[in-house]
């Protein structure tokens, strides 16, 4: 039977026309690749199908990641907390990702998230030159803030020596994953219905995977979403999440360098949706964009200090992998509304050593409440970062031992999530000492969503952080070893690139 066929009555519409009109495949079919020159696909473009607080409604932004490179300085944009004017902005550029509001607080959010460098970046005047060290104030911003506020959450001894933890991987233990979001779906959180969800894989004619393609889904009704495979060529789809009226069928169409295939989705069917795409060979060596999007909030101390001190053990360690990568490191420090700075962002850079200075800045101060500003900050990693463009490896590490603030009107997770997938953007949730299960049911969401992992703390006594390193943890999971928390989040790493097809893996 074949899809209902409009006629289009214009030229730009017939190529997408002629996807939602090719007759439906079997279950786990076959698609081949044809050639279509980019300016002749139409590709769909989101629908209004979700909402924010207090706001108008909007959709998850799936713009592309489009950077060319990372040779900037280490430079860092600030947020604030209060109702001072953002550090480091480009007025003159325009907002990216929120709209406008009427609330002060979300005005100044979406003031302060134009970044600077953006402009330069997209004019192409940045030369790809090694870049400089960040000058003395920006490297000290950190340092140079007041105390503000004390936070609620327990005080815990600084472990910066060592820190151990262990993870879980909820795509593939994914009915204990869908156990665990029954037995506690009572905390507060955003629903997203992933309990049905299929496989989707885009390999070349001779079954190489093909890594970070673009892929778009379409309903009968309308309803679309955005994905692009990981390093495997891989990626996990759940349509009731975009698709809350479960239409029977999807037509399914993934995209790469000038290329395209389709094939459609039948709701039900077993087998893996296979999409064929005659992609050129990925570049020798694999670019790697990592961003730490860490809660900077005062009890965060223990586990800033590990970081800080363990980056350039990561660092090397990810530099002497045997891809080679090209390494771009970044950081997103949040704290909370009211306190010294909401968000601090250092953008994606190739100065290694002028990161190592900001990350040595960092201080966790501030707080208040429980919950801390990290819808803002998550959003913020997403859509003002500069990450770079077709066949990069992008991957967050998302440290923190709070929820978000659900009661803000602005950005929240579960829609963030959505546009990560569409980016191309993997998170390993990392849940530190005195993280609750609202924390650790809203992390769990968004590293499963993106098709990351869930890393959290052990301690010799799970309820004693100062009991120092060990195996245990207050949070449900089960069946997982434990290593020092460097060398996970390196072999976390190292298993995404090395499973980039040969070439640049």
């Amino acid at each position: 039977m074949n899809l209902p066929c409009p006629r289009p009555h214009s030229r730009l519409l017939r190529p997408w026309i002629a996807l939602l009109c090719v007759p439906l495949l079997g279950a786990g079919s076959m698609a081949t690749a044809d050639v279509v020159a980019p300016h002749e696909t139409r590709w769909p473009q989101p629908a209004r199908q979700t909402s924010w607080p207090m706001a108008v409604q909007t959709a998850p932004n799936f713009n592309a990641p489009s950077a060319t490179h990372c040779m900037r300085p280490a430079r860092m944009v600030e947020v604030p907390g209060g109702q001072s004017a953002p550090r480091a902005v480009d007025e003159a550029a325009p907002p990216v990702g929120m709209p406008r509001r009427d609330r002060a607080g979300d005005a100044l959010f979406e003031k302060g998230a134009r970044l600077e460098s953006r402009k330069e970046i997209a004019s192409g005047s940045a030369a790809p030159t090694p870049a400089p060290a960040p000058s003395a104030p920006a490297a000290s911003a950190f340092a140079d803030e007041r105390a503000h506020g004390a936070d609620s959450k327990p005080e815990r001894q600084r472990q910066e020596e060592v820190v151990t933890a262990g993870m879980v991987d909820d795509n593939a233990n994914f009915s204990d994953y869908l156990q665990f979001l029954r037995k506690y779906a009572q905390v507060p959180h955003r629903e997203r219905n992933v309990r049905e969800r299929y496989l989707l894989e885009v390999r070349t004619p001779a079954g190489i995977a093909v890594p970070d393609a673009e892929i778009a889904l379409r309903a009968d009704n309308g309803a679309a979403m955005w994905a692009r495979t990981d390093s495997a060529g891989r990626a996990w789809i759940h349509p009731l999440a975009f698709d809350p009226q479960g239409s029977a069928r999807y037509q399914v169409a993934a995209r790469k360098n000038g290329r395209e295939a389709t094939a459609v989705l039948a709701r039900g069917q077993k087998s893996a949706v296979e999409l064929t795409l005659d992609a050129p060979p990925s570049p020798p060596r694999a670019q790697l964009d990592l961003v730490f999007l860490v809660d900077a909030t005062g009890s965060m101390g223990d586990e800033i200090g590990k970081l800080r001190a363990s980056l350039r053990s990561i660092a090397d360690e990810v530099a002497r992998l045997p891809s080679r990568p090209d390494l771009c490191f970044g950081l997103v420090a949040y704290r909370d509304r009211g306190d010294a700075f909401l968000l601090r962002r250092y953008d994606l850079s190739n100065d290694l050593a002028g990161f190592q200075s900001a990350l040595d800045a960092l201080r966790a101060d501030g707080g208040g409440d429980y919950p801390e500003a990290m819808n803002e900050a998550f959003h913020d990693t997403l859509h003002n970062i500069d990450w770079r463009g077709p066949g990069a490896t992008r991957l967050v590490v998302l440290l923190a031992d709070a929820p978000p603030h659900l009661d803000y009107g602005g950005p929240q997770y579960d829609e963030d999530m959505m546009a990560a997938l569409g980016k191309g953007i993997k998170v390993f949730s990392v849940g530190a000492s005195g993280l609750r299960r609202q924390g650790e049911y809203v992390q769990r969401q968004i590293a499963q969503y993106t098709g990351g992992s869930f890393v959290f703390l052990t301690y010799q006594d799970a309820r004693n952080p100062a009991s120092g390193p060990g195996r245990e943890t207050v949070h449900d999971v089960r069946n997982y070893s434990v290593q020092t928390l460097d060398k996970l989040i390196v072999k976390l790493v190292s298993d995404e690139l090395a499973k980039l097809p040969a070439g640049n893996g």
